[in-house]
């Protein structure tokens, strides 16, 4: 039989109380800790959501620092050329609120900033984006409302820095996922030349 959890008051008794530290652990302002954080992480994943409460996340990556920090409770995300989806583009010019994870390789900790976004398509700043020659696409300017460093545990019991644990062959390569889930009118040939070792070279054109 399955119990679903249907009100707080549930999920409080279920889970208990969290520690006060736990509690009051998030802030409104960038520490020099979370700044030297945020010039030290690579990638991020970034969660929005639409008018209508659907959901969506989004990998960001770009070499360390690609986060800018404008101010004490500001920073700007770049956007690199893509799919064009804008997914998760989309729902902030309906709902500006979103969630950021900042991740280290290594580190099992995380940062997250959570506050609300809006959409900027130049500033003299772009200047300070600039990759292999390349300004962004877009950026994504975060007005800061709670930041916190979150625990180790999920990265701990995934063991996701483990070397030894990590099973890249799993699943068929990438183009053959997309053949075969997609159903693309591309050969899978053409794919996989497509997602070969040129594929790389393109990331930032």
């Amino acid at each position: 039989m399955t119990v679903e959890i249907t009100s707080h008051e549930e999920l409080r008794e279920l889970l208990g109380t969290p520690s006060a530290r736990a509690a009051n652990k998030d802030r409104a302002r960038l520490h020099e800790r979370d700044r030297q954080w945020l010039a030290a992480a690579p990638f991020c994943l970034m969660a929005t959501a639409g008018a209508d409460g659907s959901c969506d996340v989004s990998p960001k990556g770009d070499p360390a620092g690609f986060a800018l920090v404008l101010d004490d409770t500001t920073i700007a995300l770049p956007e690199r050329p893509g799919n064009k989806r804008a997914d998760g583009y989309r729902n902030i010019l309906d709902n500006p609120h979103v969630g950021l994870l900042f991740l280290i390789p290594g580190r099992t900790d995380t940062l997250r900033i959570n506050g609300r976004a809006r959409l900027v398509r130049d500033a003299p700043w772009f200047d300070d984006m600039v990759v292999k020659g390349h300004r962004p696409v877009l950026a994504v300017v975060v007005e800061i409302e709670q930041i916190f460093y979150h625990c180790a545990k999920a990265f701990l019991r995934s063991a996701l820095w483990q070397p030894e644990t990590w099973q890249p062959d799993a699943l068929p390569t990438r183009a053959r996922l997309i053949k075969e889930v997609e159903g693309p009118p591309e050969s899978l040939e053409d794919l996989e030349r497509h997602y070969g070792p040129e594929y790389a070279k393109k990331i930032y054109i």
